[in-house]
C-alpha cells in the first residue's frame, strides 16, 4: 500500500496539496510515482506563472510514459524544485518531501479536495 500522509488533501489525478504558512506546496503522490516507474525528466512551471485548479501546471516523464501535473489550487507559482528539475529521480525516493513540485500562493480549493482517507479509498478501488 502506497504511503498517504494524513496532513494533506490529493486530487484524483494524484496530486497532494499541503498549507505551509499561507502558500500551498503541491506534489505527485507516492502512488503516482510508483505508477510511473523511474522519473526521468521533470518540468515545471517558473515563479509568477498563473495556473488554476485541475489545469495542467507541467509534466513528468518517466520511463514508462509522458504524464501531466495538475494543479490542485489556482493562484500565483511563487516558487519551483530546482533540485527536482535536476534530479528527477528525487520524486520517487521522497514524493512528499524532496519531491515536492511547486508552491503557490492563492488556493482556496483544498476543501474540494480528497482527505487522507478518500485518497486511500480511491487508489485502493483502482488497485482491485
Amino acid at each position: 500500500m502506497s504511503e498517504i500522509p494524513e496532513d494533506r488533501r490529493y486530487t484524483k489525478e494524484h496530486e497532494w496539496a499541503r498549507e505551509d504558512g499561507g502558500r500551498i506546496v503541491v506534489g505527485i503522490t507516492d502512488y503516482a510515482q510508483d505508477q510511473l516507474g523511474d522519473i526521468v525528466f521533470v518540468q515545471l512551471p517558473d515563479p509568477g506563472t498563473e495556473v488554476s485548479a485541475g489545469e495542467p501546471l507541467g509534466e513528468v516523464e518517466s520511463t514508462k510514459s509522458v504524464s501531466d501535473v495538475y494543479s490542485p489550487v489556482s493562484g500565483k507559482v511563487i516558487d519551483k524544485n530546482v533540485a527536482a528539475e535536476k534530479n528527477p529521480q528525487i520524486i520517487n525516493d521522497d514524493p512528499y518531501g524532496e519531491g515536492w513540485l511547486v508552491s503557490v500562493e492563492g488556493g482556496g480549493e483544498e476543501g474540494e479536495l480528497l482527505d487522507a482517507a478518500g485518497y486511500r479509498a480511491l487508489v485502493e478501488g483502482s488497485e482491485g
